[in-house]
């Protein structure tokens, strides 16, 4: 049965937002400033960073570029006339509120959206316990005092369930109990518990999954007490349509990976090609959460619903199926910026790419650093490749694991929606197609990540010409210079010699 509209239950209505700054919380804001326009007060909890109080950081919302197809109809004022910022922090006590603002969000919150956690797999667990789950606990406790709350809406993860290669929609039992993990961890110092870690994880892979496993937990907990729901995005990706295809902030992922091989420092990319890999881009999980928590507050579950946001029993992705595409990309939409000639390659391994990129990501990142430093710059190549090095150790199981999630909860939620809704707020990714998506994934992460505006396209197109020819005589000079030492080595000429030309080719091109 098609339900009523989903402006219309959110009509009115004051909405609470936790990590509103980060990827998904500014697209999910920015959907209900335009989609949802008699929505009621909007409460972003901000805390005060690097000195900048929290109506600075409001401003530097505003001026987030997610928000120009917005402002082009509206000024700024009236669009975020609703929107007030609450200085607080899911990381302490009683969400770091002040005696006032906890007052003002108890008596005037009707939806609560908990989108706030730390995504660093290398976190460490007192970290990840702080934020992730007693941050969580802290909006429920929130929550709890609110006098006319209809929904909470919480972020989880497909991944909380990542030691199952297949996952329903569903809240799995606990590995142990969250209180004595809680005890457990608050008695280690550092080094103790950085080795008592994997024990403590049991099953799980990383610090993140357990606590995100465990933050479920506690929503489900208020399940009696008012409408509940859980969405469980997998690895978000740019928008697929709003508010502009390819649209992102976001340096995970594969588009943190176009991005710096748009840059030509990015070289090789360690994939299964032939495996699924879940992604599933921002858009559609912002309708996802927004339709979650129409369907639970419209209909008063007493039962904690879950809806997987994922792609991969859907519309699977995988590399293959982009793998000639890539490239094309990069040099149709090269950057004014780029520092070599782009090249991506996909390879099998972490091992594989470890060795390649001695040859083709270190080594010219000493020289361009050295380069870098003589001329009065900050170099930043080799540090930019050991961080990427070590974050693949943490991911190395993300990246060669295949993962299967029911999806059929978001499927029923979106034939629940009324044929208006289905097309505004739509959670169908039937029509995503992969190869295209990339396209606009590419330009996106040109525009948005690298600065690089459109406008540059062209004089971008003439240096990547001029690239091309850099590159092909640096080729040129490493093979001569591995057949003149071969031929050395072999008491030969170079005349002599000559067939072992295609093998050196053969040999760097496996590199």
């Amino acid at each position: 049965m098609a339900s009523a509209g989903l402006k219309e239950f959110y009509k009115g209505k004051n909405i609470f937002i936790t990590g509103s700054t980060g990827f998904l919380g500014v697209c999910l804001l920015e959907k209900i400033l335009r989609s949802i326009p008699n929505h009621g007060d909007i409460y972003l909890l901000l805390r005060p960073k690097k000195g900048k109080q929290i109506n600075e950081r409001l401003e530097e919302i505003k001026s987030n570029n997610i928000f120009e197809r917005l402002l082009k109809d509206k000024p700024v004022d009236e669009v975020f006339a609703r929107v007030k910022a609450v200085a607080g922090d899911v990381g302490e006590e009683n969400l770091g509120l002040s005696e006032s603002d906890r007052s003002l969000l108890h008596q005037n919150v009707n939806v609560i959206f908990h989108s706030a956690a730390t995504l660093d797999f290398g976190d460490d667990l007192n970290t990840t316990i702080n934020i992730n789950l007693l941050g969580t606990r802290r909006i429920t406790e929130l929550a709890k005092k609110c006098r006319n709350l209809k929904v909470l809406i919480h972020v989880s993860s497909a991944y909380v369930n990542s030691y199952l290669n297949e996952a329903e929609e569903i809240i799995y039992p606990l590995p142990r109990d969250p209180e004595e993990l809680i005890k457990i961890v608050a008695k280690l110092n550092p080094e103790e518990l950085e080795k008592q870690t994997p024990e403590l994880l049991g099953k799980h892979p990383n610090t993140y999954t357990i606590t995100k496993h465990m933050a479920e937990h506690e929503v489900q907990k208020c399940e009696e007490l008012f409408p509940c729901t859980i969405v469980r995005p997998s690895m978000i990706v740019g928008a697929f349509k709003e508010p502009v295809p390819g649209w992102t902030i976001s340096k995970n992922g594969p588009q943190g990976f176009l991005m710096g091989a748009s840059k030509g420092v990015i070289r090789r990319l360690p994939v299964a090609k032939q495996l699924i890999y879940d992604y599933i881009p921002v858009d559609i999980v912002v309708n996802n959460l927004l339709a979650a928590g129409f369907h639970s507050g419209a209909t008063q579950s007493k039962k904690t619903q879950v809806y997987h946001s994922t792609s991969s029993t859907r519309n699977p992705f995988k590399w293959d199926y982009v793998e000639t595409r890539i490239n094309d990309n990069l040099h149709k939409y090269p950057l004014k910026s780029a520092v070599w000639y782009p090249h991506l390659k996909l390879l099998p391994s972490v091992t594989y790419y470890k060795i390649s990129a001695l040859f083709v990501h270190f080594l010219p990142a000493i020289i361009l650093d050295t380069i870098t430093r003589l001329t009065g710059g900050r170099p930043i190549l080799m540090k930019l490749h050991r961080n990427v090095n070590t974050s693949l150790d943490r991911l190395e199981k993300f990246i060669f694991t295949e993962w299967k999630f029911s999806a059929k909860n978001t499927t029923d939620l979106q034939t629940w929606l009324n044929k208006n809704d289905q097309e505004e707020f739509s959670l169908d990714i039937s029509s995503l197609v992969w190869p295209a998506y990339f396209d606009d994934l590419t330009l996106g992460a040109r525009i948005y990540l690298s600065k690089d505006p459109v406008k540059t396209l062209n004089s971008a197109r003439q240096k990547d010409k001029i690239l091309l020819g850099i590159h092909l005589l640096v080729q040129g000079g490493i093979v001569f210079l591995f057949w003149y030492i071969f031929s050395g080595i072999l008491g030969l000429s170079l005349k002599q010699s000559f067939l072992l030309v295609p093998a050196i080719v053969g040999l760097l091109n496996l590199l």
